[in-house]
């Protein structure tokens, strides 16, 4: 081809998890019998009445183009959860609806990021992160913690990786890959440590606030430090707490100048999210919300029953998570005992030999540990399990 991508393209990779989905289905489709622990979706159907929402949209002829920015439904309802669930008040103006959490954090990336300007990023961090800073022309600056960390930064380790280069710090919790979640105070103490650098903005990830079952209670970053709160992109969703992930919706609040300069992003690339998905993300945010505590409560036993069958595993290690559908397990002494030398040849050995699929913790910042789902059924997750400790011990 006598025509060359982009010098920044030479720097971001294609997501890993998708590589290793794209990888079993292929397996699957070739007649081999792979069980996948690498996908982060629900395992549930999307709950009735929110289908059911989407379907009057339809036959109402809600099928055009809404506001850029999304609807004025969706939008209320949106404020209305950030106002009963988490303490935040946010006019319509300053919240944005686009095609999934992902976009947001996209838009926001490009609207605060230019060439020189750092972003803080603990790890093990969601694998899009660094590639999001990167083709906003950022700089990714990776905290390292592990097992022993808890996966959680200190406010003396971010104390130590902020410059006057940095723009942002990208914050996830309940956290992909690791399930840990920061407490109230946890946060307060990283905020105490930001208000010393006013040109630092946080994006405060989420996502999985609803699948959480840890001792204290979930608080949002920009409740938890008022005092950042107008430096502060809060980001959510529908796909995960209501088992909507191809509905594409996601939703983010914050201060009017990033929110206008993230609509504007939008508005220049995908314009509004589906109109469909968006009334019945309607429902989900405004309807019954049984549902989720169902879904939520299977979660918990299913990660209780893992936990218990990852310890049973020579070379694993596992600390329980704190939410989330996902574990991450270190397991440099399975490495070590196979003779492998890391933990993507201890993956594809799985997959392998083992027929289970599972993402390698390297594209996580995450060298040496794996993460698997549990978002599947207790059966496969038996199955599965039992597998991979066969695999390990022949």
């Amino acid at each position: 081809m006598s025509v060359s991508v982009s010098d920044r393209m030479t720097r971001v990779k294609p997501s890993a998890t998708g590589a290793v989905l794209a990888r079993a289905k292929a397996l699957k489709a070739a007649g081999q019998d792979i069980i996948s622990l690498g996908a982060g979706e629900p395992d549930f159907d999307t709950p009735a009445p929110i289908r059911q929402a989407a379907i009057a949209a339809i036959e109402d002829g809600q099928t055009r183009y809404t506001a850029i920015d999304g609807t004025p439904e969706l939008k209320s309802a949106i404020q209305d959860k950030f106002r009963c669930e988490n303490g935040l008040e946010f006019d319509a103006a300053d919240i944005v609806v686009s095609s999934g959490a992902k976009q947001c954090i996209f838009n926001a990336a490009l609207s605060l990021l230019g060439p020189g300007d750092e972003a803080v990023i603990p790890a093990p961090y969601w694998v899009s992160y660094p590639d999001i800073v990167r083709l906003a022309d950022g700089t990714p600056v990776i905290i390292e913690t592990g097992l022993e960390e808890g996966f959680k930064i200190t406010p003396e380790q971010l104390a130590s990786h902020l410059t006057q280069k940095t723009r942002l710090l990208i914050l996830n919790s309940p956290s992909n890959p690791c399930g840990v979640a920061y407490s109230e105070q946890e946060q307060q103490a990283l905020g105490e440590v930001l208000e010393e650098f006013p040109k630092v903005a946080v994006i405060s990830d989420e996502i999985y606030e609803h699948i959480h079952w840890a001792a204290s209670p979930f608080v949002s970053f920009a409740a938890a430090c008022p005092a950042l709160a107008d430096r502060t992109v809060t980001v959510n969703g529908v796909s995960k707490a209501y088992a909507m992930t191809g509905w594409r919706i996601g939703y983010a609040g914050g201060p009017s100048g990033i929110i206008s300069s993230m609509k504007t992003v939008q508005s220049q690339s995908t314009s509004n999210p589906c109109s469909v998905s968006q009334a019945a993300a309607v429902e989900a945010l405004n309807g019954d919300q049984t549902a989720v505590a169902k879904m939520v409560a299977e979660y918990r036993e299913r990660h209780d029953a893992v936990v218990a069958m990852l310890k049973q595993i020579p070379g694993f290690e596992c600390r329980e998570g704190d939410g989330t559908f996902y574990l991450l397990p270190r397991v440099t002494g399975a490495i070590e005992s196979l003779g492998l030398e890391s933990d993507l040849k201890l993956a594809d050995l799985l997959i392998e030999q083992a027929g289970v699929a599972t993402v390698p913790g390297t594209p996580f910042g995450a060298p040496g540990y794996l993460r698997l789902s549990f978002a599947s059924s207790m059966d496969e997750l038996s199955e599965a399990l039992e597998r991979i400790n066969r695999a390990v011990r022949a």
